[in-house]
C-alpha cells in the first residue's frame, strides 16, 4: 500500500491541484445540492448530491485511494463482483431467514470515524487526513449521493462484518450485509443475534429499526434484497408477471401504441433500454429461462442503432 506523507504525492496521484483541494475543502456547502428521492416503502431519502467539481474530486480519491482499502467478504454492496443476487445466494433454503436494518444509516456515520477509518495515520500524514476526510464529508453527515461514500460505509464496518460472521460461522448461521441490510438465516433463535449485533452496532454509533426487523420461517415468502430465497434465488412472481405482460403489450400494439394507452411518458429508446434493463436482471437471477432470452434478443433488435421502431411483425408478437 501506498504511504502518503507529502502533500505533493497525493496531489500527484490525484491529478488534481492543491489549491483547488483546499479551496473546495474550505467550501463544502457551497458544492453540493439537496434532492429528495421518495422511498419505496413510503417518506423520502434526502440525497447531499457534490457539483461537477466535487464530484470529480470524490471519484478520483475512490479511483486512487479508497478502492484499495480492505472490506469484508460479508459486504455484498459497493464493491466488485457484489451485488443483490450475492447477498442473497447464500440464505437460499435455510428455515429461517432475520432480516435487521441499520437506522439512518449514513447520517449517524461521523466525521472522525470516516478519517479514523477510512484515511488511517499509518497510511496517510494528518494534514492530509483531515483533507481527505472534509473532501469525503458535509453537513456533519456521509452524504448520500457522493461517490466515496458507499466504499467508505464498507471500509468502516470491515470489522464489525468480520467479527459477527466469524461469530456466525461457529453456529452454522449465514450473514451477509449489503449497504444497511443485515441478512441471518439457518437454525437459531432470533434474541441469539440480536445480543451478538446490537452491541456491536451502538460501539460503533448504530442503532436497529425495529420496524424493519423481519423474522421469515420457510413456510412464509423469504425475500432477501428483492429476492425470493425459499428453495432457489427467484424473482417475485409479481414482477415476472409484470414484465410479461409489459413485453406482451409492445409487441401486440407495436411500443409505440403500448406507450400512448399506458401513458408512459419519454422517448421510445429510453423505454426501451428499462425494459432491457429488467429482462436482463431477471435473467441474472433466474438465467437460462427461454422466453427471457427471446425477449431480450427482441428488445436489441428494437433498439434504434439496430433499426427499431419498426412495427412488431406477427412472428415477433409469439414471443412469450
Amino acid at each position: 500500500m501506498i504511504v502518503y506523507r507529502e502533500l505533493s504525492s497525493l496531489v500527484r496521484d490525484l491529478g488534481i491541484p492543491a489549491g483547488t483541494l483546499y479551496a473546495v475543502s474550505n467550501t463544502l456547502d457551497r458544492h453540493y445540492i439537496r434532492r429528495q428521492l421518495p422511498k419505496s416503502s413510503g417518506g423520502v431519502r434526502e440525497l447531499s448530491v457534490p457539483d461537477p467539481l466535487l464530484k470529480h474530486i470524490q471519484r478520483q480519491i475512490l479511483r486512487v485511494l479508497l478502492v484499495h482499502m480492505p472490506v469484508s467478504p460479508y459486504a455484498t454492496a459497493y464493491r466488485y463482483g457484489g451485488s443483490t443476487l450475492c447477498n442473497a445466494a447464500p440464505h437460499v433454503g435455510k428455515p429461517c431467514v432475520l432480516k435487521l436494518d441499520i437506522c439512518h444509516f449514513f447520517d449517524s456515520i461521523l466525521y472522525s470515524a470516516v478519517k479514523e477509518t477510512a484515511f488511517p495515520a499509518e497510511v496517510y500524514a494528518e494534514n492530509l487526513r483531515i483533507l481527505l476526510a472534509m473532501l469525503c464529508y458535509g453537513w456533519d453527515r456521509l452524504p448520500q449521493g457522493a461517490p466515496t461514500s458507499p466504499c467508505i460505509t464498507n471500509i468502516l464496518m470491515r470489522d464489525f462484518d468480520n467479527e459477527v460472521g466469524a461469530w456466525c460461522r461457529e453456529r452454522q448461521i449465514a450473514y451477509t450485509r449489503y449497504c444497511d441490510d443485515m441478512t441471518f438465516s439457518g437454525d437459531f433463535a432470533r434474541d441469539e443475534v440480536l445480543r451478538c449485533v446490537e452491541p456491536r452496532l451502538r460501539a460503533l454509533g448504530f442503532y436497529l429499526n425495529p420496524g424493519k426487523t423481519k423474522w421469515l420461517p420457510a413456510d412464509r415468502r423469504q425475500l432477501v434484497t428483492g429476492i425470493v430465497v425459499n428453495k432457489k434465488c427467484n424473482v417475485p412472481s409479481e414482477e415476472r408477471r409484470a414484465l410479461r405482460q409489459e413485453l406482451h403489450f409492445c409487441q401486440k400494439f407495436g411500443i409505440s401504441g403500448h406507450m400512448a394507452r399506458a401513458g408512459i411518458d419519454g422517448p421510445e429508446d429510453r423505454y426501451l433500454a428499462q425494459l432491457l434493463g429488467r429482462v436482463n436482471y431477471q435473467l441474472q437471477i433466474t438465467p437460462g429461462r427461454r422466453e427471457l432470452q427471446e425477449a431480450r434478443d427482441w428488445l436489441i433488435k428494437a433498439q434504434p442503432q439496430y433499426g427499431g421502431g419498426r412495427e412488431t411483425s406477427p412472428a415477433e408478437k409469439q414471443i412469450l
